[in-house]
């Protein structure tokens, strides 16, 4: 019996905005580690020269295409465009699999084998968010959807939450969770100091922001909130008590969750949360929304709250606040458990689904 087939090159898709691009950059660089060449292809915003520098530094090839992703306003002829961008990428790299971040590019004319990986989908944020289905402008995004998880040889969500939601709306009943990872190097516990720290997409309703900022000015420590406060469409989210950073580098962020005491995210919805990790290896005491994402991996090592519950959540820090020794203990259970969400598990996570879909296109190869 042969051995399956090991890919020599991927072509990984990724985009700019928040914990995708982090993902699709640890992920990279993991693969590498396994002797996976990896090509970064960037769809959405152009990246930021930080990112940029990043990726060379990591000594990772980086492309890139503006364009409106699928879950942005009429975004159908960029979607058509970036496909064909990704045909032409992947055929010059010679890519062996298509590793697509958004599953809706499965459904094209692609030259490769591709692996849909679904870190968040538009009609389980609007019912997790808005509390309602999605209305019916959404019907095309939601074919579209459907169309790219059927097509695709493998389907990958960071939990198995994620994968649930995949099967509510859009039918999909083969997939396999791989939860996301982190090279823990430069995300250590520091000398804890007395604030409370979020970093997140700070305009995402799903990120439930607005509960944490009422929350906090109730609270004799600062919060202090890392992110982007401008959407993509430019609709800015004020803040009251929460005092901005803006949007933050990863090494910036790193030094200010080593400092952090406390990590909040009261997430409404969040498939999986790598600020959660990267806060959990810091060390830091968590207090997250109660869902069933999240309790999926930080069940025992982390305070949970309803995500409406703004008294909840007040009492929940306030409480932390008040008692060192627990927040000490919580923070250590974290940095263990956040410890086995490895950047190098994640990787061979995903050479293994790699090999599987090499795997059977030679065997439907054979059959032909």
């Amino acid at each position: 019996m042969s051995a399956s087939p090991r890919p020599g090159r991927v072509l990984l898709t990724t985009d700019t905005a928040g914990g995708v691009w982090t993902y699709a950059m640890e992920l990279a660089a993991a693969l590498e580690r396994e002797g996976v060449a990896v090509t970064l292809a960037a769809l959405g915003d152009e990246p930021s020269p930080g990112q940029r520098r990043d990726a060379e530094l990591r000594g990772l090839p980086i492309r890139s295409f503006r364009c409106r992703l699928p879950w942005m306003t009429d975004p159908w002829g960029d979607v058509e465009a970036a496909g064909r961008w990704l045909t032409r990428l992947a055929l010059e790299v010679r890519a062996d699999v298509l590793h697509l971040n958004e599953p809706v590019f499965a459904a094209l004319d692609l030259p490769a084998p591709t692996v849909a990986v679904a870190h968040s989908c538009v009609l389980s944020w609007w019912e997790a968010v808005r509390g309602e289905p999605a209305p019916g402008d959404w019907e095309r995004y939601r074919a579209a959807m459907r169309a790219g998880l059927s097509a695709a040889q493998a389907v990958i969500a960071p939990s198995r939450a994620m994968l649930a939601a995949l099967e509510h709306h859009y039918g999909s009943r083969a997939g396999h969770a791989i939860p996301n990872g982190l090279d823990p190097a430069g995300l250590e516990p520091g000398i804890k100091e007395d604030f409370v720290l979020t970093a997140t997409r700070l305009w995402d309703g799903a990120k439930n922001v607005g509960t944490l900022d009422r929350a906090a000015g109730a609270l004799d420590w600062p919060v202090y909130a890392a992110g982007d406060q401008r959407s993509p469409d430019g609709r800015t989210v004020e803040l009251t008590h929460l005092r901005s950073l803006g949007r933050l580098d990863r090494r910036p962020l790193a030094a200010w969750m080593s400092r952090a005491a406390i990590f909040a995210l009261p997430a409404k919805y969040e498939p999986f949360g790598l600020s959660v990790l990267e806060a959990a290896l810091a060390g830091c005491a968590l207090v997250l929304g109660d869902i069933p994402s999240l309790r999926e991996h930080w069940e025992g090592v982390a305070v949970f709250v309803p995500p409406d519950d703004e008294e909840l959540l007040r009492l929940a820090l306030a409480s932390l606040l008040e008692d060192a020794r627990l927040r000490q203990a919580l923070g250590m259970r974290a940095r263990r458990r956040a410890l086995g969400f490895s950047a190098q598990r994640m990787a061979r996570g995903y050479v293994a689904a790699y090999a599987g879909v090499l795997a059977g296109r030679q065997a439907t190869a054979c059959v032909s």
